[in-house]
């Protein structure tokens, strides 16, 4: 098993994302290797196939009504895609922290203003809990992964992502075990407490109670481990819950109206910046960061983007911070045979 990394680079538009650019694992080949197979068992072969991609509410949907108000997850358009392996889970402290200490990295800094700094270096401490980072954080991470193991890891494409979420395509709205949302009925108490607990994804309440018992004095915008709830009928946990999912592609609000049938990934080149994203290309992101219940939502459609380094941009005041408590990630091995 090879542990040297290489470097590469993807340029467009005068924007050079960099690759993974690290120096030889400092650690025992043999703890790497059965690092690995443990990334490897956590493999779902995904069957190749067609789909159509999108927005599909008012179409196929139960109630006939559109998932999503932003047109840029329309229209709806077919897809037919390779078959793949993907993670059932998004990469964990516990992964991404083996990998930082296999190069000799460390974590980048956070500055959020929308969060407590020493909470959220608590929720880093706990293994099973996503891994919050940038999508050059995510992209290293996984090219590192195809390093180590010789086989062809990477982020998953936003058509991947999709079709693993939806089940193979299906019409499901919510990556859930059943594609709907299912709660308890319990009600609020008098002060605000309470309230119905998650049953196949999470609530607020699940939130605040997790927080409470490792004694974190927060309020429900935490994460909560990769497999507290069940995954879709595919075997994929916490597609629509729990965080942000980076994916590869480079964002284009109207990408869906050109993109190819066969296997897409998105623009070839960067296309599209704001004032939001602090006047940086936006790359795609999906999933969700928090979910409720009560909120509902086709989640499993809808696509939100981001700068690859998680700048944003507070137009309240005036100021850029670095926002990734929110945004995670999980790899995909791009054969069409399963891995072993």
């Amino acid at each position: 098993m090879s542990l040297v990394l290489v470097a590469s680079a993807i340029g467009g538009c005068g924007q050079e994302v960099i690759s993974n650019v690290a120096s030889v694992p400092q650690v025992d080949p043999e703890r790497v290797e059965a690092f690995v197979e443990k990334v490897v068992e956590r493999q779902v072969y995904v069957e190749g196939g067609k789909y159509l991609m999108g927005d599909f509410g008012a179409e196929y949907g139960p109630e006939k009504i559109q998932y999503d108000a932003n047109v840029n997850s329309k229209p709806l358009h077919e897809v037919e895609l390779s078959s793949f392996s993907m993670s059932k889970f998004k990469v964990t402290n516990e992964e991404y922290g083996f990998y930082l200490m296999a190069n000799q990295l460390s974590l980048a800094d956070v500055e959020d203003e929308d969060v407590d700094y020493k909470y959220f270096i608590l929720m880093r401490s706990e293994q099973k809990l996503p891994a919050h980072v940038d999508w050059h954080e995510a992209e290293k991470y996984c090219s590192w992964l195809g390093t180590v193991s010789g086989l062809p890891f990477s982020l998953p494409n936003e058509a991947q992502w999709e079709y693993a979420a939806r089940s193979r395509g299906q019409f499901l709205a919510v990556a859930t075990d059943d594609g709907t949302y299912k709660i308890t009925d319990e009600s609020y108490n008098r002060d605000g407490s309470g309230g119905p607990q998650g049953i196949n994804i999470s609530t607020i309440r699940d939130r605040e109670e997790f927080a409470k018992a490792l004694g974190w004095k927060v309020d429900g915008l935490i994460s909560l481990p990769v497999d507290q709830f069940p995954p879709n009928p595919l075997g994929m946990y916490a597609m629509s819950d729990n965080g942000f999912e980076w994916v590869s592609d480079w964002y284009d609000p109207d990408y869906y109206r050109t993109s190819p049938v066969l296997n897409p990934q998105g623009p070839p080149v960067p296309v599209y910046k704001g004032e939001e994203t602090g006047n940086k290309y936006a790359k795609v992101m999906r999933g969700v960061d928090y979910a409720d219940a009560r909120w509902g939502g086709g989640f499993n459609v809808r696509r939100k983007y981001g700068s690859p380094d998680a700048i944003r941009k507070n137009m309240i005041l005036d100021e850029d911070s670095r926002m990734i408590t929110n945004k995670t990630a999980r790899c995909v091995v791009n054969s069409t045979v399963p891995v072993s």
